[in-house]
């Protein structure tokens, strides 16, 4: 992969993160999603929307590989990142995992001290600097240092369920990505700790670029700066193939959307 010097200065010549061009994604012979076409924005939220088994998750997890770790599973078509074939040979998945960090559905803390949470990825990545500052730059930046500062040797699991998943948010931030991917990351929260993180997504999108996945469309309006609508059809042989069908600014989406899917799907006529 290039020098961090090289993306770095990638991302402020072009402000397209990433790009999706023409992609299909298998899970062994079952095409799970079908050309799609899209580019993520520098330092803005991009929520992708849409009924269940569309491919949104799937797409999600194209951005750092996680779907190589299911067998069978391939991709067609490309996916760059600051210009580069993220699925190239020269390509090391651990490393594009590192700038491309993810928060998933459900809090997933280590079983491991609330300090150990955040200097576990910053230790494995060979990290020099000053720990302790760091683990406390990372949870203000998830906005839960005032609320665990004083039980840092605490488990991580012993924390609510919303400030589990800020936990999870600033083990991302520890490792200093450049991406954070988020998978459904409020929908087992209660609604003042999906506020909070509403909030917090809205404070790192000046340092992060933010992919999120929601079934939550006032969630989509709330934090988005763009919105990708999926859908999904029926196939001959019975199964669903998801496809993009409209990726736009989020109010146009919501307010103008240019085809009827969509229009249905913000209305609440199916979804």
């Amino acid at each position: 992969m290039q020098s961090e010097q090289s993306f770095a200065t990638a991302a402020t010549e072009q402000q397209s993160i990433f790009r999706v061009e023409n992609t299909d994604y298998y899970y062994g012979s079952f095409k799970a999603v079908r050309g799609v076409n899209l580019e993520i924005p520098v330092n803005k939220i991009t929520a992708f929307i849409g009924p269940s088994g569309c491919g949104k998750s799937t797409v999600l997890r194209c951005f750092n590989r996680l779907n190589d770790l299911i067998q069978g599973a391939h991709i067609g078509g490309r996916i760059t990142f600051h210009g580069q074939d993220i699925y190239s040979k020269g390509v090391d998945p651990t490393e594009l995992r590192r700038r491309v960090g993810m928060v998933f559905q459900k809090p997933n803390p280590f079983p491991k001290s609330i300090y150990d949470n955040i200097a576990f990825g910053a230790r494995v990545n060979g990290y020099q600097g000053d720990m302790d500052e760091l683990v406390e730059r990372s949870l203000r930046s998830a906005a839960l240092w005032d609320e665990v500062k004083d039980k840092l040797k605490e488990s991580g699991l012993s924390i609510s369920g919303g400030q589990q998943q800020r936990l999870c948010i600033a083990r991302a931030i520890a490792i200093a990505p450049e991406v954070i991917l988020m998978d459904e990351p409020c929908s087992a929260l209660d609604p003042i700790s999906t506020l909070k993180i509403e909030e917090l997504m809205h404070q790192l999108k000046e340092k992060y670029t933010i992919v999120i996945v929601t079934h939550n469309m006032q969630q989509a309006t709330r934090v988005s700066d763009k919105t990708a609508f999926y859908n999904a059809e029926a196939t001959d042989s019975g199964s669903k193939v998801g496809y993009l069908v409209e990726y736009d600014a989020t109010e146009n989406i919501f307010k103008h959307p240019q085809h009827e899917a969509t229009r249905d799907y913000v209305s609440g006529r199916f979804g």
